[in-house]
């Protein structure tokens, strides 16, 4: 594969904005929120796979990767993330599966956790991405472009949940640097980003609506109602939440009648993949913080390897045009 002319000046435009502007994701709250009510969650436990987890999966199938092989490790690394032979491993994360509904006991009863991206008012997977490659949209939840994205997984090691997951053999690196730069390709749920912006709700929503009706674990709607439900609820009901406070304020609002202290407690216990800390700060304090410097030296090392791969391809290709004549 060889990245055009047009195609590299359009990644590199794409780039160096987002270096010298940085996105804008200070702390903005979205359009629309997500409320999760654990206590009516049963983890969909008579059927084969959740009604979440199915959905999600048969509504962006068509956007998970299909990896070129033999997969190469890339400098300095001898590993590289590979989950295509493991499409149908649903209890985690994965490039396939942007939900899961994680399970744990607490005092004898058992508590089933959809997880996926939270959707952060101030995410720092954005601010973070070196290339541009994540954005906040106006409907509150954070995007993934696998067209701009190198797998460098920074999004991931800033994100206070781990929540992107790489796939290698697939994105943008394999036209530049196959060997030296990026790694493959993040993926996460986007909140059914084509769906939202028409005002329709996302998938695992409808689904869950579906099997239990009004009693459905999922409530989508605007962001200030669904945030009023939610504190109505923990007034009323004497709930816990989660998620309205956690680094900064999110677009996922959990709630719980067991304190999430509880559920941090039992899933570290666990060793689980994914927890569910309470006291999340926010890493992205301003725009030039010691991480984002990091982030953005490490950004522009990767741009320079790009143009120099760039020149050096189309200089082979002269070389061999003149050869001809």
């Amino acid at each position: 594969m060889k990245l055009s002319r047009r195609g590299f000046l359009a990644f590199s435009g794409a780039v160096c904005g987002s270096l010298i502007l940085g996105n804008d994701v200070e702390a903005k709250e979205g359009k629309y929120a997500v409320l999760v009510d654990l206590t009516k969650c049963d983890g969909c436990k008579y059927e084969p796979v959740p009604r979440c987890v199915k959905a999600c999966r048969q509504y962006n199938q068509n956007r998970f990767p299909e990896p070129q092989k033999p997969i190469q490790p890339y400098w300095p690394r001898k590993t590289y993330e590979d989950w295509s032979d493991k499409r149908e491993k649903l209890d985690t994360l994965t490039p396939y599966n942007w939900i899961f509904v994680q399970k744990v006991n607490i005092d004898g009863q058992e508590i089933n956790i959809p997880r996926r991206c939270m959707h952060c008012d101030n995410p720092p997977c954005v601010r973070g991405c070196p290339f541009g490659a994540l954005t906040k949209q106006p409907e509150g939840n954070s995007v993934i472009n696998d067209k701009l994205c190198f797998g460098g997984a920074k999004c991931r090691d800033v994100c206070p949940w781990h929540i992107p997951q790489r796939q290698a053999g697939v994105g943008i690196y394999l036209q530049i640097l196959p060997k030296y730069a990026g790694g493959g390709v993040m993926y996460k749920c986007d909140l059914c980003k084509d769906k939202i912006k028409k005002g329709e709700e996302p998938a695992c929503v409808i689904a869950c609506k579906e099997r239990l009706g009004q009693q459905a674990v999922f409530t989508f709607g605007e962001r200030k109602t669904i945030y009023e439900l939610a504190y109505k609820k923990v007034k009323e009901e004497g709930l816990y939440i989660y998620g309205d406070k956690q680094n900064g304020g999110t677009s996922t609002l959990y709630l719980s009648k067991i304190p999430f202290e509880k559920i941090e407690k039992a899933l570290k216990e666990k060793k689980e993949r994914f927890q569910m800390s309470v006291n999340v700060e926010n890493k992205i304090e301003s725009k030039f913080n010691s991480i984002g410097k990091i982030v953005l030296s490490s950004g522009i090392i990767s741009m320079i390897g790009a143009v120099i791969g760039a020149l050096s391809s189309n200089k082979t290709k002269k070389e061999d045009e003149t050869d001809e004549k």
